[in-house]
């Protein structure tokens, strides 16, 4: 742990640093920057269906964010065949229960069925009530509905696909286009940048935060609580917002999730021993994995040979060094 007077000098020694890496260029590449292909189709179909995936995250407290993410990656942005055909943005077969039209395609099997319905609106809807009317999905439901990554990897865990990297496609779509906007009320009522700035200032005056720094092979860092912004962690240590945003790689309004860390400078261009490898799990994403231990994103992606379209897959061994 640091104390204050530790902590004074080093906060002055990284606003120095900052000030000569201010050409520096962001590391964190959302998709949409990187030539993904489709990037025009996943921005057309959020645009088209973001009303949609709000209106069923007020009735039943699924997160937006996780239903455009699920609609983008098994519709494939509203144009795979299935779509097409049946109207069906969520891949949901038909189960016994179905009492529905019905659409064969080859999927598991060569002639999956899978359930039809005359509009997308149908289909946001009977996906909604699939999860929510579901027992095998109710544990989701004791999640905050702005816990996307919880959303995540619990769909995952409870069978909704068999993909192993499931999850972690979800999260990356998710930060890669900001879909976790959808999740904030602020937002769903219209409230502008401005407005929700002012709205944290006075948010964070009201609370006092007690964060502990830390400091581990050269890099100072706290954890996050819950209702941590950037934005109040920088004002109560004297940083500007932009440089917390810069060092930890990440676009405004980035939502902090409790345990999260938070770092007050640069990160490493690769990990300290002894760390070689890391062994991916459920839910994690590179850029979660680059926090983890200290990383640059993108040597991250350079030390594994990887492209920015990479997600990884549980089990998968990623370099560190």
């Amino acid at each position: 742990m640091l104390n204050h007077r530790t902590l004074q000098r080093l906060r002055r020694k990284y606003r120095y640093i900052s000030s000569l890496f201010i050409v520096f260029s962001f590391l964190f590449v959302p998709a949409r920057l990187s030539g993904q292909a489709g990037t025009g189709m996943y921005e057309n179909y959020i645009r088209k269906y973001s009303d949609l995936a709000i209106e069923q995250m007020e009735k039943y407290k699924i997160p937006a964010s996780v239903t455009l993410a699920q609609g983008i990656l098994e519709s494939g942005a509203g144009m795979s065949d299935l779509s097409r055909r049946s109207n069906n943005h969520f891949g949901i077969k038909c189960r016994r229960e179905w009492t529905g039209a019905t659409v064969y395609v080859a999927d598991d099997t060569p002639n999956d069925c899978f359930r039809k319905y005359n509009s997308v609106e149908d289909s946001y809807q009977d996906h909604a009530e699939f999860l929510a009317y579901g027992s095998r999905y109710s544990v989701l439901f004791d999640l905050s509905a702005t816990d996307y990554k919880g959303w995540a990897r619990g769909l995952q865990r409870l069978g909704y696909a068999t993909d192993r990297a499931y999850a972690n496609k979800l999260i990356k779509l998710i930060e890669d286009y900001e879909l976790y906007r959808f999740d904030d009320k602020k937002y769903r009522k219209g409230v502008s940048s401005r407005e929700r700035d002012e709205q944290r200032k006075r948010e964070a005056a009201q609370v006092n935060w007690t964060h502990q720094p830390y400091i581990t092979h050269g890099l100072v860092y706290v954890i996050a609580v819950n209702g941590d912004t950037f934005g109040n962690i920088a004002r109560e240590f004297g940083f500007e917002e932009k440089d917390l945003l810069k060092f930890n790689e990440v676009p405004e309004d980035f939502p902090l999730s409790e345990g999260d860390i938070v770092y007050f400078r640069k990160k490493k261009a690769r990990a300290d021993k002894p760390y070689e490898f890391h062994t991916v799990e459920v839910g994690e994403s590179m850029h979660s994995i680059s926090q983890k231990y200290g990383i640059q994103l993108r040597n991250l992606y350079r030390l594994n040979k990887k492209s920015y379209e990479y997600v990884p897959e549980e089990d998968d061994v990623l370099k560190l060094r």
